[in-house]
């Protein structure tokens, strides 16, 4: 599995945050229970003794401070054109916020009780200071306003709880806080301390950003915060993004047609384009918008292809309809085809159906682990094909149908391929019947959905009969499939009135914006799986009608795509950022907070 889908991971972190209700109700609880915590376990001086007093003041400062720079932090994005921040994302950042001044207050309390000192007003600055930073960086990274302006919204928290503290001190007649010396001293220390610490997180994200800029001309925190906005609202805007480094490539569509007296009845469709990278962008959806794009019954397969072919923009796709559909003008139909055979070497396994001048070859590594089959390899198959078996097409097809966490694309030089060679040669030349039928049906599985690995297309089946024989070409709009299910599907069916079956995945990557990242389908509710792929291929008999049949094959010319050499330096550039954060963040940020720690602690005047 490609990198790029692994990065959907990260929704896990952007789906799965509380409402705002809970978020609000959240800051009211922890706000009151840090008060009365502080009071019973650090200092109860200021509120004489009295733990509930102690609580109130607290939901006070620190509640209503947090709740209201929530808001402000929320419309303050809003008023600047910034995106992602909704109420809920804002809240939450607060009570975030609020948990980490909370935490800072009590651990801190303990620590400088165990020293015999005191230090509530330091370590309530301190704590400010911290979480000024963190609200900076968070606006900065996700919201696409700029540093500037999101170091002047995350000021907004700690501010107000500043600010309601002096005010409750006010109105509580203890002015000694508000004496000229120390008042000064103490409004010079927080502001140094804010420089400090957020031009330490400047720092650090210039350092780790400078490689995608560097290489690709990306911004990093444009990356991020257009991924957001399209995990959390269906954006498609990070496709502006993509377009930078997209690269021009060839490559080829080929397809089968088969057509009764009324017109065509169904076409199976294997485009050597990748439905990538994830969730609705580029061509992660291509085999539901392909398919739509047909009046009649259409299959989407898998064709030979990496993340190195994703296209860049969902307009791509109309490059392959038009191919597609000009190579439908070009079709000659016969009556002729083959019955289904199989071959296997080693770890390769193919099923092979000749019809008219063209045959399909459908290609899997189960009960072994497999990804994605580079379209160097797939072109290598496709023209072996055609001279070994003398055909004029040779639709090959990635079945995609065995998935483990391990599984790797099947590249050149891995033993696979010379499997998938030796395989080829195996191919007999299989006499061809003047006779052909075909039934299809076509289930949304409405039941399910992307949490069980189904994409928007659900489950499409096709069953062809030749000389008797019927053959059931089943293909889940998934990604890929657990391993072992394609096996259980097999054996559910055997009582069923076919031949043989073959089980595919379309590898849309519309569903690989869940927590896993990976989302192949036969996770989950394997049983209800079965019952409607039996449903299907009874209800495609029922549809079993004569047909002719033809293929084509069309080169599909200036899709714009990642590009091998692209998609290759994001994945590297990607991990190359990683790397160097997980060193940097912890020697800059630490760095910085200590120096923060000592100058508002330790520092003089």
């Amino acid at each position: 599995m490609s990198s790029m889908s692994s990065v959907a991971g990260l929704s896990k972190y952007i789906k799965t945050l509380p409402s705002t209700k809970r978020s609000i109700v959240g800051i009211c609880i922890v706000s009151f229970l840090t008060g009365i915590i502080y009071a019973t376990f650090v200092s109860s001086d200021l509120f004489s003794g009295n733990i509930l007093l102690a609580g109130f003041s607290s939901f006070l400062i620190l509640g209503v401070g947090s709740f209201l720079g929530g808001c402000l932090n929320q419309q303050g994005v809003k008023v600047l054109h910034g995106i992602n921040l909704k109420i809920k994302h804002s809240m939450f950042l607060s009570l975030l916020s609020l948990v980490i001044i909370s935490l800072i207050l009590i651990i801190g309390g303990l620590i400088f009780n165990l020293l015999n000192s005191s230090a509530s007003s330091d370590l309530l600055l301190f704590a400010c200071v911290f979480i000024y930073g963190i609200n900076t960086l968070v606006l900065w990274s996700t919201t696409k306003i700029g540093f500037i302006k999101s170091a002047i919204i995350g000021i907004f928290q700690p501010l107000l709880i500043l600010a309601i503290l002096v005010l409750t001190l006010f109105l509580g007649s203890d002015t000694s806080l508000f004496s000229t010396p120390l008042f000064i001293n103490t409004t010079i220390k927080a502001v140094i301390a804010c420089v400090i610490f957020i031009l330490a997180i400047y720092s650090f994200i210039k350092i780790v950003a400078s490689p995608l800029e560097k290489n690709l001309n990306i911004g990093m925190l444009d990356l991020i915060s257009l991924f957001i906005a399209h995990m959390n609202e269906g954006s498609t805007l990070l496709e502006s993004t993509f377009s930078q480094m997209g690269e021009s490539i060839d490559t080829i569509v080929t397809f089968i047609s088969f057509r009764t007296k009324d017109g065509i009845k169904s076409l199976f469709i294997s485009p050597s384009v990748h439905p990538g990278p994830l969730g609705n962008i580029g061509g992660s959806n291509m085999p539901t918008i392909l398919s739509d794009r047909f009046d009649n019954f259409t299959m989407v397969a898998h064709g030979p292809s990496t993340h190195d072919f994703n296209p860049i923009s969902v307009s791509e796709i109309d490059k392959i309809e038009e191919c597609i559909k000009e190579g439908l003008k070009d079709v000659e139909y016969t009556k002729n085809a083959s019955v289904f055979r199989r071959y296997s070497v080693n770890s390769a396994n193919i099923g092979v159906q000749f019809f008219g001048e063209g045959m399909v070859i459908l290609s899997t590594f189960a009960p072994n682990g497999s990804d994605d089959i580079e379209f160097g390899i797939g072109l290598t198959m496709m023209t072996q094909s055609i001279s070994k078996c003398d055909v004029k097409d040779s639709v090959i097809v990635d079945c995609h149908n065995s998935f483990t966490p391990e599984s790797g694309e099947v590249l050149p030089g891995n033993p696979e391929v010379f499997d998938l060679i030796d395989v080829i040669d195996k191919i007999e030349l299989i006499d061809k019947n003047e006779s052909i039928k075909i039934g299809c049906y076509s289930d949304k599985m409405d039941t399910l959905g992307k949490s069980e690995g189904i994409g928007e297309s659900g489950l499409k089946t096709m069953i062809i009969e030749v000389a008797n024989q019927r053959t059931a070409y089943v293909l889940f709009d998934s990604n890929n499939m657990e391993i072992g299910f394609r096996q259980q599907i097999i054996d559910a069916t055997k009582e069923l009135d076919i031949d043989e079956i073959e089980v595919m995945t379309t590898d849309t990557h519309t569903v690989n914006t869940l927590s896993r990242g990976y989302n192949p389908v036969g996770i989950e509710k394997r049983p209800e799986i079965i019952e409607y792929v039996k449903k299907s291929i009874n209800k495609a008999i029922d549809d079993l009608e004569e047909v002719e049949v033809g293929t084509g094959t069309k080169k599909i010319k200036n899709l714009n795509t990642f590009g091998p050499k692209n998609s290759t330096e994001l994945i590297s550039t990607i991990s190359s950022v990683v790397a160097v954060g997980k060193i940097i963040a912890p020697v800059l940020l630490i760095s910085a907070l200590l120096i923060v720690f000592i100058w508002i602690f330790y520092g003089n005047l």
